[in-house]
């Protein structure tokens, strides 16, 4: 078997990103699709999201900065859990204390892995806007004006956010389609000709878009993803239906604009609207087709990334071989294991003939006479 050999890393921030591109086949061709359908999995890097990036550059960047001293900085956080883990990863290497604030609805699983990080952990409430002092921004705003040498690293308007995923992101989802050779079974365009995510505080689509339109495929297609009942997507008609109803899945949607997102139609082509439902539908076809364990708000960008090609500028895409269309999967199952919409998924039957084959030998057990032990 041939294997790449890997150097000796000097810690986890070294293990962060550089994760693989996989074809989604068996789900393309059930959709009928043509072309390419790719997914960059994010769950494998270190700390478990795409989240890790951003917060490996956002501290590597104060650090440099001067404005983390260490042995005194608390960095502080509000974030919907995934940023935070990455966050506390990167602390616990730094040495650096580390509070994160998130809303009562992110999982359980997120907290207790923050806390066996070494954070500290408050819970706000889910219904509080944005700008409540009871809200989850709220909240940090007033430890980090409370606790000496507090600081807000603040990925809804840190730089590093959009650039992370420009100078890492975007170049390795190049790279992968660039150096894997197109043929006559499977026939490659050798560019990314569409882009699909998920939008949070919409620093991976921004920064990704930028390095794809900038420096590979100017014509490549954006697509963003945004929950029904978040404000992000363009134009704001979209958002109108739902807006402000709760949904489900996690780390994507707000119910205001971050600084880090782009909504310029330069970087962001076209929006698509999701639902819970839809979104938990695509997590057990990845799961069950594709074999890849991840998370709600991958399904959400798959549930999108359908959608989209059922439109007509989709429709064109989809039917033409060997088109490459990259859709960005978060994060992975483990943060959402005791969630209701996972455990219904994962132990909701489906009826198949070899159920109904080992239904019948068991039962057939059961009724058999124990055989008689010989004198």
């Amino acid at each position: 078997m041939e294997f790449t050999p890997r150097r000796i890393l000097d810690n986890a921030l070294d293990a962060v990103g550089n994760t693989p591109v996989i074809r989604l086949d068996k789900i393309a061709a059930e959709q009928g699709l043509k072309c390419n359908l790719l997914g960059k999995l994010e769950f494998v890097s270190a700390g478990g999201s795409v989240k890790d990036r951003i917060a490996k550059a956002m501290v590597l960047a104060a650090e440099k900065e001067g404005k983390l001293i260490p042995g005194k900085s608390v960095v502080i956080e509000p974030t919907s859990g995934n940023t935070g883990i990455g966050l506390a990863m990167a602390c616990a290497i730094k040495g650096y204390s580390v509070v994160i604030t998130m809303p009562k609805k992110m999982s359980l699983e997120k907290e207790a892995l923050l806390r066996a990080l070494g954070a500290q952990v408050i819970r706000t409430p889910d219904e509080e806007p944005w700008d409540s002092p009871r809200s989850h921004i709220g909240v940090a705003c007033r430890l980090q004006r409370e606790i000496e040498y507090g600081i807000i690293l603040d990925q809804y308007r840190n730089i590093n956010n959009p650039l992370a995923h420009e100078y890492t992101t975007g170049p390795e989802i190049i790279a992968s389609v660039i150096s894997t050779p197109s043929t006559r079974t499977r026939p490659s365009s050798m560019k990314v000709n569409a882009f699909i995510a998920g939008a949070g505080t919409g620093g991976t689509i921004t920064g990704v878009s930028r390095a794809l339109k900038k420096t590979h495929n100017a014509d490549c297609i954006v697509v963003g993803v945004d929950p029904i009942g978040s404000i992000l997507a363009v134009p704001d008609s979209l958002n109108i239906s739902g807006e402000g109803n709760p949904y489900v899945v996690e780390g994507i949607g707000y119910d205001f604009i971050p600084d880090v997102l782009s909504r310029d139609e330069a970087d962001v082509n076209h929006w698509v609207k999701t639902c819970d439902e839809e979104a938990f539908k695509a997590v057990q076809a990845l799961m069950r087709k594709e074999g890849l364990l991840v998370g709600g708000s991958s399904g959400s960008a798959l549930g999108g990334a359908l959608a989209w090609l059922k439109t007509e500028q989709g429709r064109r895409v989809g039917e033409t071989e060997g088109l490459n269309v990259v859709v960005l999967l978060p994060d992975g199952i483990r943060n959402y294991m005791s969630k209701e919409w996972f455990l219904k998924n994962a132990f909701q039957t489906e009826h198949s003939d070899l159920a109904t084959r080992i239904s019948g030998i068991l039962a057939q057990e059961e009724i058999m006479p124990v055989p008689q032990a010989s004198l």
